[in-house]
C-alpha cells in the first residue's frame, strides 16, 4: 500500500533539550524522581520504533480494511486491537494521565509520543485519544464509586472510552440537543433516551466495553446550555458484582468518509428499548434551579480535544512534508534554469520545489513549536507550587488553544496541497502518501468545533478573558522578545517584520473595537477567521525566530563540517522565510479589516443562485 512514514526527530530533541527550559518541568514533584532533560533521547527513540514497526504497518490495513458495520456491529481491522491494547499497556497511552500513576511523562515529553503516533497512523490514533479525554472527565468529576469501577480499565486499555456531543439536528450548536436523561429509583441514575451521530469510537470490537460519555438534558432542566448534564453511559452496564449486561445502545452504521478509513465514525441511538442507563456526573439540574454541568464539564475534554486535534494535523502535514522532501532528492526531473544544457538534476534543486518545501518546512516547525509551547505552559499550570505562575501558565493556554486547533487544521490543507504538487502527477495517485494526507486531515477543522467556532472564541471571550487583561498579557510576551532580541546582527528584517506585525495586530484590535462601537456587529464574524490566522501568525513568528537565534549560535560553535549543521542552518533558514514571506499577512489582514468591506453583507441570498 502507499503509506509511509517519514518522519525525523531531531527536532523533538531540539525543543525539549536545546530551547524549552524543561528542567523547570522535570523538578516538579511529579517529575523530578523520574525523569531529566538527559532523558529525552531515551523516552523519544523506543516510540519511534515502536511507531515505525507497529503503529504505521497497521496504517495501510485502515485503508485497505476500513470500519465496516456487520449485524449492527463495527468490525476493525484486528492489527489496530493489537497496537491499541500495546500501546496502552505499555504505558505510552492513557494511563500517562492517571493522577495515581507513578512515572508520567510531563505533558511537554508526552507531546512528542503523541505527534509521533498520530502521524504514523491518524485513523487509529483518536481511539487512545478518546479513552484518554473520557477517563480524564471521570477522574475529575466522578465519585470515588465510579472512578474504582471505570479508570483502571480505561487507564489500562481494557475498556475504551469516546465522548457523545453531536446529534443529527444540533451540531455546533450543542443547546438544542434532544437526547433526554429521566430519572430512576437511584438518585444519581438516569434512562437515557436519544440519538447521537458523527460519533468516533462509540462502536468497535476492539475492547470489552466502551465508556460513552454522554450529553443529555434531564427531564425538567433548562433549555439551551444551562440545562445540559453529562452521563456515563457504558456500552455494557456494569452491575455491582462487576458483571456487565447490554446497555440498550444501538449503532446504526458507520459513516463512509473521504479520510480516517480506519477510524470508526457512527451514528447511534440510546434506549431504544428503554433501558439504556446512566449515571450522572456532578450536580443534579433538580436540586438546581434546573441548571446542569454538562457544558462546563465537557469542555474540560473539548479543550484538551482541540489541542489534540490541531496537533494531529501538524503531525499529519509534518509527515507529508517528510515525504515531498524525500522524494524531491530521489526524483530526476529537468535542468537548472542556470545551465539549461546540462544534466538532469534531482528536482529539489529546482526554485519552486525548493519554495514549496521551505514553506511546509517553516509552517510545520512553527506550528509545532507553538504546540509544544503550550504544553509547557499546562505543565507548569498543573504542577507549578506558585499560585501566580500557574494562573500566568492558565492564562496562556487558554489563548493559545483556539489557535492550535485552528491555525494548524486550517494550513495544513494548503501544505499538503503543496507536498501533492511536488510530487507532481505521482501525487494525485493513491500509490503515494501525500494523497492519503490530504485525505486523513481535512475532517480536523471541522472536528471539536469548527475553526470559525474557534475564531469567535478567540475575539469574543479571548480578547475580554479578565476584561482584556490575560490577552493583553500575551501580547506582552511578544513585545517583551521583540525587545530583549531585536538588536541580535544578521535579524534585523526579521524582528522589524515581526514588529511591524504586533502593532498592525493592535490596529486589528482597534478596527473591530470602533465596528463594536458603531453597532456594525457582523463585521467580527465577518472577519473572525483571518484574525485567528493572523493572531497564530504572529505568535508562530515569535516561536520560530526565538528556535532560530538559538540555532544561529549553534552553527557558530559547530561549523560546517559538523553532522549537525544542516539541522540548524534549517531551522534558521525556515525562521527567516515564515517571519518574510508568512507574517506579512498580518498587516495585509489588517489592511482588510480596516478597509472594512461589507460586499459580503450585504449580497442577496438569491445571488447565490447563479
Amino acid at each position: 500500500m502507499a503509506f509511509n512514514w517519514a518522519y525525523n526527530t531531531r527536532d523533538f530533541e531540539f525543543i525539549l533539550q536545546e530551547w524549552l527550559p524543561t528542567e523547570r518541568i522535570f523538578a516538579y514533584e511529579r517529575f523530578r524522581d523520574y525523569y531529566s532533560k538527559d532523558d529525552i533521547k531515551m523516552i523519544i527513540d523506543p516510540v519511534f520504533k515502536i511507531a515505525k514497526e507497529m503503529i504505521a504497518p497497521a496504517n495501510d490495513d485502515g485503508e485497505a480494511q476500513p470500519a465496516r458495520f456487520e449485524n449492527g456491529k463495527v468490525i476493525l481491522p484486528e492489527s489496530f486491537a493489537k497496537i491499541f491494547h500495546y500501546i496502552q499497556e505499555n504505558g505510552f497511552g492513557s494511563s500517562n494521565f492517571d493522577e495515581k500513576a507513578e512515572g508520567a511523562l510531563p505533558l511537554v515529553v508526552y507531546a512528542a509520543i503523541q505527534e509521533m503516533l498520530a502521524s504514523a497512523n491518524p485513523g487509529w490514533a483518536p481511539y487512545v485519544a478518546l479513552t484518554t479525554g473520557a477517563a480524564g472527565l471521570i477522574q475529575a468529576f466522578a465519585d470515588e464509586k465510579l472512578k474504582e469501577i471505570f479508570l483502571p480499565k480505561m487507564f489500562s486499555g481494557q475498556w475504551s472510552g469516546t465522548m457523545c456531543l453531536t446529534e443529527p439536528t444540533a451540531g455546533s450548536d450543542v443547546g438544542d440537543i434532544l437526547t433526554k436523561a429521566y430519572p430512576t429509583e437511584h438518585p444519581r441514575i438516569f434512562k437515557i433516551k436519544g440519538s447521537k451521530q458523527f460519533i468516533t469510537g462509540v462502536e468497535h470490537d476492539m475492547c470489552e466495553n466502551i465508556v460513552n460519555m454522554v450529553l443529555a438534558r434531564v427531564e425538567g432542566a433548562r433549555p439551551g446550555t444551562q440545562g445540559i448534564s453529562l452521563f456515563i453511559v457504558p456500552k455494557y452496564w456494569v452491575n455491582e458484582d462487576g458483571s456487565l449486561e447490554d446497555n440498550d445502545i444501538q449503532a446504526l452504521g458507520v459513516e463512509h468518509k473521504m479520510g480516517m478509513k480506519g477510524s470508526a465514525t457512527t451514528a447511534v441511538t440510546f434506549g431504544e428499548n428503554n433501558n439504556c442507563r446512566g449515571w450522572l456526573l456532578g450536580v443534579d439540574p433538580r436540586e438546581n434551579d434546573g441548571k446542569g454541568e454538562g457544558m462546563a464539564q465537557m469542555f474540560k475534554m473539548m479543550n484538551e480535544a482541540r489541542a489534540q486535534t490541531g496537533h494531529v494535523a501538524q503531525a499529519i502535514t509534518a509527515n507529508a512534508y517528510f515525504n515531498a522532501a524525500q522524494y524531491a532528492k530521489e526524483r530526476v526531473q529537468g535542468r537548472p534554469i542556470t545551465n539549461p544544457k546540462g544534466d538532469r538534476v534531482a528536482i529539489i534543486n529546482h526554485e519552486d520545489i525548493k519554495r514549496m518545501l521551505l514553506n511546509a518546512k517553516a509552517h510545520v516547525e512553527a506550528m509545532r513549536g507553538m504546540i509544544f509551547q503550550t504544553y509547557f505552559y499546562l505543565d507548569v499550570r498543573d504542577n507549578d507550587p506558585d499560585e501566580e505562575a500557574r494562573t500566568k501558565a492558565s492564562d496562556r493556554v487558554e489563548v493559545l488553544t483556539p489557535l492550535i486547533k485552528a491555525y494548524c487544521s486550517d494550513e495544513a490543507w494548503p501544505i499538503i496541497a503543496d507536498c501533492i504538487q511536488v510530487y507532481g502527477g505521482y501525487g494525485y495517485c493513491e500509490d503515494y502518501p501525500v494523497a492519503q494526507a490530504a485525505r486523513d486531515v481535512k475532517v480536523l477543522s471541522i472536528w471539536e468545533g469548527t475553526n470559525y467556532i474557534q475564531s469567535m472564541d478567540l475575539i469574543g471571550r479571548k480578547w475580554t478573558m479578565k476584561k482584556g487583561a490575560a490577552f493583553a498579557a500575551w501580547l506582552q510576551d511578544i513585545r517583551d522578545f521583540i525587545k530583549e532580541n531585536e538588536n541580535t546582527p544578521g535579524f534585523e528584517r526579521e524582528f522589524a517584520n515581526l514588529e511591524r506585525a504586533l502593532n498592525s495586530y493592535m490596529e486589528i484590535q482597534m478596527t473591530i473595537g470602533t465596528y463594536f462601537g458603531n453597532k456594525q456587529y457582523g463585521m467580527m464574524p465577518l472577519y473572525a477567521r483571518r484574525i485567528l490566522t493572523a493572531t497564530a501568525q504572529l505568535y508562530c513568528g515569535m516561536v520560530i525566530l526565538s528556535q532560530a537565534l538559538l540555532a544561529q549560535k549553534k552553527l557558530q560553535e559547530i561549523g560546517e563540517d559538523h553532522f549537525d549543521y544542516g539541522f540548524y542552518a534549517g531551522k534558521v533558514a525556515a525562521a527567516r522565510y515564515y517571519l518574510l514571506n508568512v507574517v506579512p499577512n498580518v498587516w495585509a489582514a489588517a489592511e482588510i479589516v480596516k478597509t472594512g468591506d461589507t460586499s459580503v453583507l450585504d449580497v442577496p441570498i438569491e445571488a447565490f443562485e447563479y
